[in-house]
């Protein structure tokens, strides 16, 4: 299963009234390290897959959320439970980097 694609209009529903923890990726199309963390973040919503929900906001459309967490820097990847921020990790952070994320909510 591919990561979830968060926007604007479903972030709400989707991270922060979610029954499990989530991780969000904080990307743009136009970013070389988001592009080598996007296939992580792949990997991992399928190693997660019933026990973290895992997905992608595309900043460039979804600059409203973006500024309410905000996000100045991308890649940033924001973990959640129980709809509020655990920790987050800015900049690349590789597989390990983004593991140590989700064993804080897992």
């Amino acid at each position: 299963m591919a990561a979830v694609q968060f926007s604007d209009d479903n972030f709400n529903d989707k991270v922060i009234k979610a029954d499990k923890p989530v991780l969000v990726d904080f990307y743009a199309d136009w970013c070389g390290p988001c592009q080598m963390a996007a296939p992580i973040i792949d990997e991992l919503a399928e190693t997660y897959q019933g026990k973290v929900v895992i997905g992608k906001l595309n900043v460039d459309d979804n600059q409203l959320t973006a500024g309410q967490y905000g996000v100045m820097s991308i890649p940033t990847v924001i973990v959640f439970k129980e709809g509020k921020e655990v920790d987050r990790k800015v900049g690349y952070g590789g597989k390990t980097g983004y593991e140590e994320l989700l064993k804080q909510v897992g």
